[in-house]
């Protein structure tokens, strides 16, 4: 009797469930074992104890993520990466849970400070960057543009909605042509009875493609960079899902075009009109893509450890290797060093005193740090590094995408350096 390959497999899985045994007859020893290994356990890394002072109402948004994360996010997203599909029903349960608004004070909801929104997608971030990314676009940019810009009309229609994840929202600044110089955008709003036309073209835009709110940044007949709410069943808006993405790829982002699109006159942002506004929006989700840094670079330490203790090499553990200890041990400490500057530029500004500069600085840091611990763990696992299973690849690929977007690691030298020259080196 022949069997196939998979009821194969079935019957060694249903005889050897705690691991893989290789039988006799095959290429290896009778006996051979390589354990399950179990790599999503929360560690609570905190070497300097940075969040041994986190208050109660605080500490509350985090622990709800935690259990978010771990509960319900660990157990499914690598599939949904892997797929490119987007798990809309966890962006659900963000809204259910409270978890997107990043620290945005909206009527009817509980107050959310800076602190707790960073830790929040520090932890989402912990789970999955596409998760995390979700709370940057739909709470950091879109619900933050209506909350700052927008007329009292408006934020009581979008604020609620958004925070509750009963509304989708985007966030359309960056341009085919136009990435980090976006100040330069050719999109255009002609002004018409009753409203402005829109004409242009967008990418990159989170949450662009799904259904819902688009919050578009066009170039005003003063020529002026102005704010402009669009539904997405706008005659006109036209949205296309980017494909073949290689990081991030459990959230959709779109390459949007708009034809004549009519936005009425309810619809302008009264309180964006300079690229000042829009800059405004984006140094507060800056500091937020740091944190995002720290939850990715959390996950990979806390996967390096997890495998040095279980995986065995030469008759011992990895974790009993003096070199192995020397690696962890620099991923702890630049695990730290993030840590401690998330937590001041978070002080910073709840003191209202945090400058564009100091965002750059974190996000520069971050990013970049967040790379060095993933590069680690990923050669810490050797062959297994590689497997969706095993967590870091993950993480791996969707650093690359938080080290771009909100501004790349060479514009955020730039803003940097400018505040240590004194001379601005943009073109």
């Amino acid at each position: 009797m022949t069997t196939t390959s998979d009821e194969t497999s079935a019957e060694l899985n249903a005889v050897f469930p705690d691991g893989t045994v290789f039988p006799v007859g095959t290429a290896f020893p009778e006996g051979t074992v390589e354990p399950e290994y179990v790599l999503n356990e929360a560690l609570d890394p905190d070497p300097a104890s940075v969040f041994k002072d986190i208050g109660n109402e605080d500490r509350a948004y985090w622990d709800r993520a935690r259990a978010f994360v771990q509960d319900e996010v660990l157990p499914v997203i690598a599939g949904y990466w892997e797929r490119a599909e987007y798990p809309l029903h966890l962006v659900k349960r963000l809204g259910e849970l409270d978890l997107l608004r990043d620290g945005i004070d909206v009527g009817g909801f509980p107050a959310m400070s800076k602190t707790a929104a960073g830790l929040v997608t520090m932890e989402l971030s912990r789970g999955d960057g596409s998760i995390g990314t979700v709370v940057a676009v739909q709470g950091g940019l879109a619900l933050r543009s209506v909350a700052e810009c927008g007329s009292p009309e408006q934020q009581a229609r979008w604020l609620p909605a958004l925070s509750r994840a009963e509304e989708y929202g985007a966030f359309a600044l960056t341009e085919p042509a136009h990435g980090s110089d976006s100040v330069g955008l050719e999109t255009t709003a002609t002004p018409v009875e009753g409203g402005y036309v829109l004409n242009g073209e967008k990418k990159w835009i989170g949450n662009g493609s799904i259904g819902g709110l688009t919050v578009v940044w066009a170039r005003g007949d003063d020529g002026q960079v102005q704010g402009y709410l669009v539904p997405q069943d706008s005659p006109g808006y036209s949205a296309t899902t980017i494909e073949g993405k290689l990081s991030l790829r459990a959230i959709w982002q779109a390459h949007i075009r708009l034809e004549d699109v009519f936005v009425p006159w309810e619809n302008v942002l009264p309180g964006a009109r300079s690229f000042k506004d829009t800059a405004r929006v984006l140094l507060a989700t800056r500091l937020g893509v740091a944190w995002s840094a720290v939850g990715h670079a959390t996950a990979c330490y806390e996967t390096a450890v997890q495998y040095a203790a279980q995986r065995r090499q030469f008759g011992r553990p990895l974790a009993a290797s003096q070199i192995v200890q020397e690696r962890l041990a620099r991923m702890q400490s630049e695990l730290a060093t993030m840590q401690l500057l998330v937590i001041q530029m978070t002080r910073l500004d709840e003191e209202g005193v945090l400058t564009p500069a100091q965002a750059a600085l974190a996000k520069f840091t971050c990013t970049r740090t967040a790379r060095s611990i993933a590069s680690n763990a990923r050669d810490l696992l050797g062959g297994n590094g590689i497997l969706l299973a095993n967590r870091v690849a993950r993480h791996f690929a969707d650093i690359e995408g938080i080290h771009t977007y909100e501004g790349t690691e060479t514009v955020q030298a730039l803003i940097i350096g400018r505040s240590i020259t004194g001379i601005s080196a943009f073109a």
